[in-house]
């Protein structure tokens, strides 16, 4: 059973300036395993990594029906990839988490759907 589902879009510009000699936005958003993986990345692939970061963060606490603030940070969401490429959402919840990111030139977008885990 759905338990909640949250959507976030991100104007990648918007990302792109924040970035900009700004070691603490990645440091605020990223997780430490995140951001070894940001610090390979250049440019544009740079800016798409961490605005879909963002984005599925974000996602993910509207579906949890909280939002970003006390009781669940940025830092407290960790988006990997499995060996395929697919997001995977981790967090400290007994629900089933699915996660889609997209990129477009412009935005990214991410939208998370929490599912019961019992049956």
């Amino acid at each position: 059973m759905i338990v909640g589902i949250g959507i976030d879009i991100i104007e990648l510009n918007r990302i792109e300036k924040m970035l900009d000699g700004k070691l603490k936005f990645m440091e605020r958003i990223l997780t430490e395993s995140e951001r070894n993986v940001a610090m390979e990345l250049k440019g544009s692939r740079l800016t798409e990594f961490v605005a879909g970061r963002f984005a599925a963060k974000e996602a993910y606490s509207k579906a949890v029906g909280t939002g970003i603030g006390k009781e669940v940070s940025f830092l407290d969401i960790e988006v990997k990839n499995d060996d395929r490429g697919k997001p995977l959402l981790i967090a400290n919840t007994e629900h089933i988490v699915h996660l889609s990111i997209s990129h477009s030139k412009e935005f990214a977008v991410a939208q998370v759907v929490l599912e019961s885990s019992s049956r």
